[in-house]
């Protein structure tokens, strides 16, 4: 059974949703939650279901060379397989992504390319959204590369922007579509079920 990691920064919804899945129809083994900081909502998750945690703080790395060079280790010690972002906030270097190329996957709430990038992340996704007007948003997992939600897309979910909604309605409603399309391309990976050829990702 292939062993995954996850990294998170805040509360932890979209790990809880892997966790969820995952304990109604065994398809991993989540070996570790990676935490950006103490005391966020993700740890309480892993804590509450017996998932190991460790924190990665810049107070602690100010050198994000070292921090991904002792994660890639602490990695490398668990045998992971492959690695889930789920709200990671933190820069990734490309010597790390280089050394779990098509491992790594990410959970963006927009339907990339569209709102997305360095700095689009969080409620400021939703935001963006809401001030341009747009009709359509939505959620992308998608293969994580050197550039910030570059990678290629591996599914999407569409949400339809409704008269008077806000950022945080609109957060709201794609939350959910995150938390079903996650699990599933969680489980698709970890069965060897997803084919990547260049941009073109194919699932069985």
């Amino acid at each position: 059974m292939k062993k995954i990691a996850v990294f998170a920064s805040g509360g932890g919804t979209d790990f809880q949703s892997v966790i969820d899945a995952n304990e109604r129809e065994k398809f991993c083994e989540i070996a570790y939650l990676i935490a950006s900081k103490e005391n966020i909502g993700a740890i309480e998750r892993a804590e509450k279901h017996g998932i190991r945690t460790a924190v990665f703080s810049k107070d602690n790395y100010p050198d994000l060379t070292q921090l991904y060079r002792e994660l890639g280790a602490l990695l490398k010690d668990a045998e992971v397989d492959y690695i889930v972002l789920a709200g990671w906030l933190k820069i990734i270097p490309e010597e790390f992504i280089k050394q779990y190329e098509d491992r790594i996957i990410n959970i963006h709430p927009s339907l990339i390319p569209s709102f997305s990038g360095a700095g689009c992340y969080g409620i400021k996704v939703h935001r963006a959204v809401i001030e341009y007007g747009a009709k359509i948003s939505g959620c992308t997992v998608h293969f994580v590369n050197e550039i910030p939600d570059g990678g290629a897309i591996i599914a999407q979910r569409a949400v339809e922007v409704s008269d008077g909604d806000t950022a945080e309605s609109l957060q709201a409603k794609i939350l959910k579509e995150e938390h079903e399309l996650l699990p599933f391309c969680v489980k698709k990976l970890c069965a060897g079920l997803i084919e990547k050829n260049g941009r073109t990702v194919t699932i069985k």
